[in-house]
């Protein structure tokens, strides 16, 4: 009886430690089960959160891009209309404005106002024929993807003319000094539009643009009135 009673009580404890191992290990299962469903949920909302930011920025992506293309006619977009159409604009009317400032300044200190406005119109013209055609034939387009030679050719010689035109107008003054100060005054508010104009589509800051282009301008009103000094 004895040896049944150690056997029973033998036999008690080996069900009674399965059965604690049992409980340690489903705790120990149910631990890895939470542990488990809280990482999913957070990898689930990472996961959702990042798929909305990504639609979000696609959606942002896509309305910046309409915005842009919605200020230009016919739906074209922000950089096509910059390269096609300002920038052609913009090549003409800084080379009428600067390059056309030594001829005229030099036959106006030489000679009379009436002079330098035959230079004056002279050159714009001759320029805006020579940098349309310059335009329009050093690129056909097809592959810098920039549009019709002939429209980019128009734009750059009728903007080189335009640049050239204005501060030749003042030279209609018959007094010498009144016209070159006319004319300062009207070569200033055309650096300032070139200024505005690469501000406006190329995202130049206006200070830049108008060191740059001031700069440009100074030295080549300083050859015209070097020469007409001489």
């Amino acid at each position: 009886m004895v040896m049944e009673n150690g056997a029973a009580v033998d036999a008690f404890g080996v069900l009674g430690a399965r059965t604690r191992g049992a409980q340690a290990g489903a705790r120990v299962s149910g631990s890895a089960v939470a542990a488990q469903g809280a990482t999913y949920p957070a990898s689930a909302d990472n996961a959702k959160t990042l798929s909305e930011k990504q639609e979000t920025g696609r959606c942002e992506t896509g309305d910046s891009a309409n915005d842009r293309s919605g200020h230009f006619p016919y739906g074209i977009d922000h950089d096509k209309f910059v390269l096609q159409y300002v920038q052609p604009g913009l090549v003409g009317l800084i080379d009428g404005t600067v390059s056309s400032l030594a001829p005229i300044f030099a036959a106006a200190v030489s000679s009379s106002p009436k002079t330098a406005f035959l230079v004056g119109m002279a050159t714009a013209l001759g320029a805006g024929v020579s940098m349309g055609w310059s335009e329009a034939l050093s690129d056909t387009g097809k592959t810098t993807g920039r549009g019709s030679a002939i429209v980019r050719g128009a734009i750059t010689g009728g903007m080189t003319t335009i640049g050239g035109t204005f501060h030749t107008l003042p030279f209609l003054i018959s007094s010498l000094q009144v016209s070159l100060l006319v004319a300062l005054v009207v070569v200033a508010i055309e650096l300032l539009v070139i200024a505005w104009v690469r501000y406006r589509f190329l995202h130049v800051p206006i200070k830049n643009s108008l060191l740059v282009v001031t700069l440009g301008g100074v030295i080549v009103l300083a050859i015209g009135l070097l020469l007409g000094e001489s």
